[in-house]
C-alpha cells in the first residue's frame, strides 16, 4: 500500500499602502512627465493640486533635491533635463 504525504508551502505577502505624501508625489511627477514644458510657481502648484502652500513648497523642494525638478531664476518649478 502506497503512503502519500504532502507538504504545504507558505508564503508571505506584504501589502504596501502608499502614504498621502507618496501619492501626491506620484501625481506631481506624472503631471510634469505628461507636460514637459510645465512651469509653475509654488502658489500655482498649490492651487493645481489643492494643497496648502507650505506642504506644496516642501514637496516641490524635495523633488528639486531628488533631481526631478529644478527651480528657474523666476522661482518657477520645471522638470529637470535628466531621466527620472
Amino acid at each position: 500500500m502506497a503512503t502519500m504525504t504532502s507538504s504545504v508551502e507558505t508564503c508571505t505577502i506584504q501589502v504596501f499602502h502608499p502614504t498621502a505624501e507618496q501619492l501626491l508625489e506620484r501625481r506631481v511627477r506624472g503631471e510634469y512627465k505628461e507636460m514637459p514644458g510645465l512651469r509653475l510657481s509654488p502658489r500655482q502648484a498649490a492651487r493645481l493640486w489643492s494643497i496648502d502652500c507650505d506642504r506644496c513648497a516642501d514637496m516641490l523642494d524635495g523633488l528639486v533635491r531628488s533631481g526631478f525638478l529644478r527651480r528657474d531664476r523666476n522661482g518657477l518649478y520645471a522638470r529637470s533635463h535628466g531621466d527620472y
